[in-house]
This record gives C-alpha cells, sequence and structure tokens, in this order.
C-alpha cells in the first residue's frame, strides 16, 4: 500500500505546538525526526536495543505524517497551512515548508535494520540475518537474529547480562523456561550453548513468529523451542502448558514490576536446585527486586551483575 509522506521543516522549539496543531486537525501517527540528544533522565528505564548516532543538533526538526488515497489532502493540508500563519505570530518555526513523497509499508518496517550490525558477547557472535560473518569473528559460537516486531536483538545491556549468566549455569541437556521469549535470543542461545530444550512465554503475539523465524535461521528444530502466547502470572493453561517442576533454569528478561509479579510463579515450574536468571532491573529497582526474592521461601539470591546501570539478579530453588 502506498502512502503521502508530508514533511514539515521547522525549529525543535515549535515541535510541540505543530504536534498540537496536528492533533487538532486529526492528523494521526505523526514522525518527529531531530537531533536532540536523549537525556539521562529520558534513557533511564527505557528498553532501547538499537540507538543510532545523531549528528550535531542544528536546531531544526522535520515533522511527518502520512495520508492514503482516502484521505483529502488539499483539505488537510490547507487547514495545516492555515493553523502555520497563526502559530507564526508567537514561535518561531523556521523555513515552514512542507515538502510531499511516496512511501510504502515495507519502508517503515525495515527502516531500522541499517543500526543492526554483528557484534559480540564474550566468545559469542550474534548478527542479523542478512549481515555477513565478520572474518575476524568466524571463530566464534554464532547466534543469527532477525527480530522482526519482537523486542530482542541481543544489543540491549539488560540481554547481554542474561546471555553471559546462561553460559554460566546451561549444562548438556539442561531445560529451560523462557518468560518474556520475544524474539526468542535467550532461548536459541540456550540451545546454542547445549540446552536440550526450551519452552518459552509471551505476550505478544509476533514473538510467535519471531521464534519460529529465527529458529530456522539457526538451524535449530522447531520442536527444540515450544511457545505460546499468554500470561504465565494468572493465565492457569500457560501454566498447564509450561509444566511443574520440570525446568532446571528459568529466564526472564523483563521489566522490574514484572519480576516482583512473576518470581511468585517461577519456582512451581522448576526443579529443585533450579536457576532463576533475571535481568531488565533498572539501578533504581534492584532493592525492590532483591526484596521480592529475600522474601520468597523458595529462593536464595547467588549472585548479582550489572552492566550500565542495568542489573541482572540470580536465585536459586532452595
Amino acid at each position: 500500500m502506498k502512502w503521502k509522506k508530508f514533511t514539515l521543516k521547522t525549529t525543535t522549539e515549535a515541535v510541540d505546538y505543530i504536534s498540537s496543531l496536528f492533533d487538532e486537525i486529526g492528523i494521526q501517527g505523526i514522525e518527529i525526526e531531530d537531533n536532540v540528544p536523549l537525556t539521562e533522565s529520558e534513557t533511564k528505564g527505557m528498553f532501547i536495543d538499537i540507538l543510532p548516532e545523531l549528528p550535531p543538533d542544528d536546531g531544526t526538526a522535520r515533522v511527518s505524517f502520512y495520508l492514503d488515497d482516502d484521505d483529502d489532502a488539499e483539505a488537510i493540508l490547507k487547514e495545516v497551512d492555515e493553523g502555520l500563519s497563526e502559530l507564526r505570530q508567537y514561535v518561531e518555526i523556521g523555513e515552514g515548508t512542507i515538502t510531499a513523497s511516496e512511501t510504502e509499508d515495507k519502508d517503515w518496517i525495515n527502516n531500522w535494520k541499517q543500526y543492526f550490525k554483528p557484534f559480540t558477547v564474550d566468545h559469542i557472535l550474534i548478527k542479523p540475518t542478512w549481515e555477513e560473518i565478520p572474518e575476524e569473528h568466524k571463530d566464534k559460537l554464532l547466534i543469527q537474529i532477525d527480530p522482526g516486531t519482537a523486542f530482542g536483538t541481543g544489543k540491549h545491556e539488560t540481554t547481554q547480562l542474561c546471555i553471559r549468566q546462561l553460559e554460566k549455569y546451561v549444562k548438556p541437556g539442561v531445560r529451560i523456561l523462557d518468560l518474556g521469549t520475544g524474539s526468542g535470543i535467550l532461548g536459541i542461545t540456550a540451545l546454542k550453548l547445549g540446552a536440550g530444550s526450551v519452552f518459552g512465554t509471551d505476550l505478544d503475539e509476533n514473538a510467535i513468529t519471531a521464534v519460529h523465524e529465527n529458529l530456522e535461521a539457526n538451524g535449530i528444530p522447531e520442536e527444540k523451542f515450544g511457545v505460546v502466547q499468554g500470561n504465565i502470572i494468572d493465565e492457569k493453561e500457560v501454566q498447564d502448558a509450561a509444566g511443574y517442576e520440570c525446568y532446571d533454569i528459568a529466564v526472564a528478561n523483563i521489566l522490574a514490576d514484572v519480576i516482583i509479579m512473576i518470581q511468585k510463579e517461577v519456582p512451581v515450574h522448576l526443579k529443585q536446585g533450579g536457576i532463576f536468571i533475571t535481568s531488565g532491573i533498572i539501578d533504581m529497582k534492584e532493592q525492590a527486586v532483591r526484596d521480592a526474592l529475600s522474601q520468597n521461601d523458595a529462593f536464595e539470591i547467588l549472585e548479582t551483575t550489572r552492566q550500565g546501570e542495568w542489573v541482572s539478579i540470580t536465585a536459586r530453588i532452595r
């Protein structure tokens, strides 16, 4: 499907005013492009897999919106022009010109791929399916990932923390419970490290597709990695599908508040002595997760690892 893209060149000072103008007109789904770096407070606690490097901020911005053939582009552009004329009276909007172009859905879906390049986590090479293996990394354990619309390229600190803990605890043949599996990267890593099987759960239906595609990309049989959509915290059918007291390791790379809830359910699925690897914990939430695990008589905390502002806590079933 082709869309018309309309891009307004303006100033960063005027972006909020223009966003409000577009909202009043009824324009939805705007895209804002500028070179203003994210502040520490903005990035703290955010899951950002890939953050491109930006050129210096020059005070300009581009605000885009999309119209299809059913929209009355002429009438909408007239309203935009009238609104910009009013804004000029009290805010500097800069150039204020609008250019039109055509785009397709696939451009939006694939544009981010230019920022996802091969990288290593210790002796493991993680690369997107569309990139070649770098010559200097051909001796490393290869994991190929195309996250699609599911979370998880491996670039985020929390994912790398979990990968390092999996390296430490995965033994040949172990069974893995992957909670919030996303693209399946942690379960696939575990299988590459020698795990016998993985069962994953995720709230997002896109994770099901992503896992199957990434299994194929890594040459792993689908029967090695079962995955269901649903919430293991309170959905009995998901709990039953996972099974009870049958996993050697559970891994959950999700937000701290969800870990606090899910840690009550995890023990019934792990064997005695089973390992629970958690991450997705921003440092300001570390104590809350630690308190929840400490107050759960089923767990003893084994270790805490950190990368940047992110924390991983590993516990064991008593």
